[in-house]
């Protein structure tokens, strides 16, 4: 099955894609990538890394909601997250968080407990550190002031290792084009949601099975982002990618494999 959806939160709409014909639930909460590209419409272009799944899990995407109110916060979209997995009939699932998404989870899994059987935290932090901070906001400011192309070969840099981006950085300005979205609203907004992130204080409420997934190269959010998480969960496990960083869930080939094999546990 692969199916694009909408879903109804508040007084607005949620985009989702669902992929895969199992019984167990899988929830990914992508990054602040969102803020440029939503799912709708691309069920077939993210379903290939979740083959694997397709036959025991049905796997669910979702975009951030589409009607952003300003000064949006991380707790609300986590609160709008729950909503509109409880209007699909999704009422219990493993959720995957990854950077931003991870953010999400994290309120997610610590107000919403029900819902969250296990939480995989991928590149993400527990708040806006220095790192985050210097990274987002020169990412604002270029959203405002510079070129998509220019905003994207920063990304590429913070995110990915050198090799990887020498090996495709012909396909950089197709991927510029291909992502630049006709306002950044949505891009500011998600953005400004990171730089007043913290969810410190929610993270011993946090009671599921929870796996951390992490490179020691992470130029995004910084290398001590996850022993940060793993202090403040309780018999959270870490799983550190040597020599990789934020992009580590496109580097690694045997990501979405480990990514499987603790979802079976």
């Amino acid at each position: 099955m692969l199916k694009n959806g909408c879903v109804s939160v508040g007084n607005t709409d949620m985009y989702y894609v669902a992929f895969g014909e199992g019984e167990k639930k899988l929830v990914v909460l992508p990054g602040l990538s969102d803020g440029l590209w939503t799912v709708n419409g691309k069920a077939w272009l993210l379903a290939g890394s979740y083959k694997r799944f397709f036959k025991d899990y049905t796997v669910y995407m979702f975009s951030r909601k589409n009607d952003f109110p300003e000064g949006y916060s991380i707790k609300e979209m986590a609160d709008d997250q729950a909503e509109a997995m409880k209007s699909l009939g999704i009422d219990r699932a493993i959720v995957m968080g990854v950077s931003q998404g991870g953010m999400i989870s994290q309120f997610l899994a610590a107000n919403y407990p029900d819902l969250v059987e296990k939480l995989i935290l991928v590149v993400t932090a527990p708040y806006a550190n220095d790192t985050i901070k210097g990274v987002v906001s020169k990412w604002i400011d270029m959203a405002r002031n510079d070129t998509h192309t220019n905003l994207m070969l920063d990304t590429a840099e913070k995110v990915y290792t050198k090799e990887f981006n020498e090996k495709n950085k012909k396909y950089l300005p197709m991927l510029a084009r291909f992502t630049k979205p006709a306002s950044y609203d949505r891009f500011l907004i998600n953005a400004h949601a990171i730089m007043n992130f913290d969810a410190r204080e929610e993270l011993p409420k946090i009671k599921c099975p929870t796996l951390i997934m992490a490179g020691n190269r992470d130029n995004t959010v910084g290398n001590d982002a996850p022993y940060e998480l793993k202090a403040g969960i309780a018999d959270s496990e870490m799983m550190i990618f040597d020599g990789l960083g934020h992009g580590l869930f496109e580097e690694d080939k045997t990501f979405y494999n480990k990514v499987l094999d603790y979802c079976n546990q």
